[in-house]
């Protein structure tokens, strides 16, 4: 399937979610989506999913440019405590009386100066659960340039984009293995030029292709 920036946005307006139903906000609940997706238990092994589940959000923000769209993702600074160095979205905890789209929106302001002003909102993914902990409300914006971005050192190192035709072409969407506390995990890989995008980012980016194209 060739991609087409045209096609996408037509295919974000109508598949993608608006919002989340009330159980999707229980933390004990099981979601769809997360790391427990490729890794169902075996016999006598503890399930993936770590209860109750902290909340968070993220921002997939989609930059539109003369020569097509791209994902703007960040690589978290090397001395933070969780996932340091990792590719991710922009985006972090929830804070109490916060909706999934405040905080995500103000993740962004405050990690690399993406003002909530130049987003459209164009719909939400599954919320994904990850192995650490974490429910993550993902949410899909589209900007366009200039973005004029204020990168906060203290929490990324750096922002990159990347194509959509790439991302959206499932022949780029690697499934790998590695041993994580005694077992043998499995989750999505997007290698790009010199960026490992993979984990909790990948897999919410397969949630996005998903969506949209199965």
């Amino acid at each position: 399937m060739s991609f087409d920036a045209h096609d996408f946005l037509a295919r974000a307006q109508t598949k993608l979610r608006q919002g989340w139903p009330e159980e999707a906000f229980d933390p004990a609940a099981r979601p769809h989506n997360g790391d427990h997706k490729l890794n169902e238990p075996l016999a006598g092994e503890a399930a993936l999913l770590p209860a109750p589940a902290r909340p968070a959000a993220v921002l997939a923000p989609i930059v539109a440019r003369a020569d097509g769209l791209f994902l703007l993702l960040t690589q978290r600074a090397s001395h933070l405590s969780e996932h340091s160095g990792q590719i991710a979205f922009p985006g972090g905890k929830i804070d109490p009386g916060e909706s999934p789209l405040d905080a995500a929106l103000r993740e962004a302001e405050e990690e690399i100066g993406l003002l909530r002003a130049r987003i459209e909102i164009l719909g939400c993914l599954d919320p994904y659960q990850t192995s650490t902990g974490f429910r993550v409300f993902p949410i899909v914006g589209l900007t366009r340039p200039p973005l004029d971005l204020s990168v906060n050192r203290q929490e990324v190192a750096d922002v990159f984009e990347t194509p959509l035709a790439f991302l959206m072409d499932e022949a780029n969407h690697q499934r790998l293995f590695r041993q994580w506390q005694g077992r043998r995990r499995q989750f999505y890989a997007m290698p790009y030029e010199n960026r490992y995008i993979w984990g909790a980012t990948a897999g919410m980016i397969r949630n996005l292709f998903e969506r949209l194209y199965c």
